[in-house]
């Protein structure tokens, strides 16, 4: 793996002009290597179909926003605040009031990927990021699996972290309160990327580039504020910490693909990890 970090990518939707438009549907895209985040600003009625996808997708509604999801024979009342994860193959969803719709896909979905704002960072590969990799298929097999992200609120247990058979997402809690500004976690990732998606409120990204030995190459740290709705993509090697700002309430979503081995080695971390189970070779 390569022993530097690249520069971070970004799109706020909030100040750019959406990937997609169509009558009553604003869409805003962002890749990773692995990745790709599709954020919508839809009116009721609105119907966000897929077909032949090749793998799972993750659908993420905010509070006030309901969906009816369909797959197959399969149909779920997705209602506000919650997580649904869609089998591969054809799949409509029916948004069911005016709001922002949020959807995780993996690269495979290659005509969403080929549409993403930062797409020209992913031209020649990624050769820093681990590769796509599938986890085991579920024991029960495919099929809509719905998540109350209420029934999921436990202070003892570090976020909402949830995994499908290659994407995790980690869906913190809606606050009010602001992060300690001296008890932050500055880290970085030696062989994945993250994303960051801002949903609610205002955040705070600070940014490191380590020191190699080439003082050339140094950077200045950077400390990026965004606004909602907006997504950071967090390169390998790459120092981050975040940190929520400003009034109201923020909403922050980390994802990550394929799933986070350290995440799931941690008994009761990963809230589904009975319904996905991990590779047998770890």
């Amino acid at each position: 793996m390569s022993a530097t970090a690249t520069d971070p990518s970004w799109g706020l939707y909030y100040a750019s002009k959406p990937q997609l438009s169509a009558s009553g549907q604003k869409t805003w895209i962002t890749r990773s290597a692995n990745v790709v985040v599709v954020v919508s600003q839809v009116v009721s009625g609105t119907e966000l179909k897929r077909q032949n996808n090749p793998d799972e997708y993750m659908l993420l509604l905010p509070p006030g926003v309901r969906a009816s999801v369909h797959h197959g024979g399969q149909s779920v009342a997705a209602g506000p605040e919650t997580l649904t994860i869609v089998p591969p193959g054809d799949s409509v969803i029916t948004v069911l009031d005016d709001g922002l719709v949020t959807r995780v896909f993996t690269v495979r979905a290659t005509d969403l990927a080929s549409q993403a704002g930062n797409a020209a960072v992913y031209a020649d590969g990624a050769p820093s990021v681990a590769p796509l990799q599938d986890w085991p298929t579920p024991p029960d097999g495919f099929k809509i699996r719905h998540y109350k992200l209420s029934e999921y609120s436990d202070p003892a247990i570090f976020g909402r972290l949830f995994r499908s058979t290659n994407l995790m997402i980690n869906v913190f809690e809606r606050k009010t309160d602001r992060r300690d500004p001296r008890k932050m976690s500055p880290h970085a990732h030696t062989d994945f990327e993250q994303i960051s998606l801002t949903l609610e409120g205002r955040f705070m990204h600070h940014l490191r580039t380590p020191w190699g030995a080439d003082s050339t190459a140094w950077c200045d740290d950077k400390h990026l504020e965004v606004a909602s709705p907006s997504a950071l993509v967090i390169p390998v090697n790459l120092v981050h910490t975040t940190r929520d700002i400003g009034e109201g309430v923020a909403w922050l979503i980390d994802i990550f693909g394929p799933p986070r081995m350290d995440f799931s080695m941690q008994p009761g971390l990963v809230r589904n990890a009975a319904e996905y189970p991990m590779p047998t070779n770890q």
